[in-house]
């Protein structure tokens, strides 16, 4: 299993509506298992980032809305970004996370020993 200084100081960005690249079904598919996953892990990171596409999946309608709400209640930061929720309209519809600006992200990032981009 992971060890605890393998996930806590560990920041996880979400730049996609989904994981990986493949057709919309099997992205929503991905993410969802890969978040299951690590909510169910002892460890956690400290925070997951969302912005440009990945901002969708913390909004109404999501996949992964339950998923991330397990995660939030585990103390796991959702840092999601205000200019990209603004882009796409999607400012009302936040259904999880913390609103911000790129300084929390770039704060989170700096903050943190390993950084994984999805």
């Amino acid at each position: 299993m992971v060890k605890k200084s393998d996930m806590q100081d560990t920041v996880i960005q979400i730049t996609n509506d989904g994981m990986g690249k493949g057709d919309q079904a099997l992205q929503h598919k991905l993410i969802v298992k890969y978040l299951e996953l690590i909510q169910m892990n002892e460890h956690l990171p400290n925070a997951i980032t969302f912005y440009t596409d990945g901002v969708k999946l913390v909004v109404d309608g999501s996949p992964a809305l339950e998923q991330l709400r397990a995660l939030e209640a585990k103390g796991v930061r959702l840092l999601l970004c205000s200019t990209c929720l603004e882009h796409y309209g999607l400012s009302e519809k936040v259904q999880v996370g913390i609103v911000g600006g790129m300084t929390d992200i770039i704060e989170a990032q700096v903050k943190a020993e390993k950084v994984i981009t999805l």
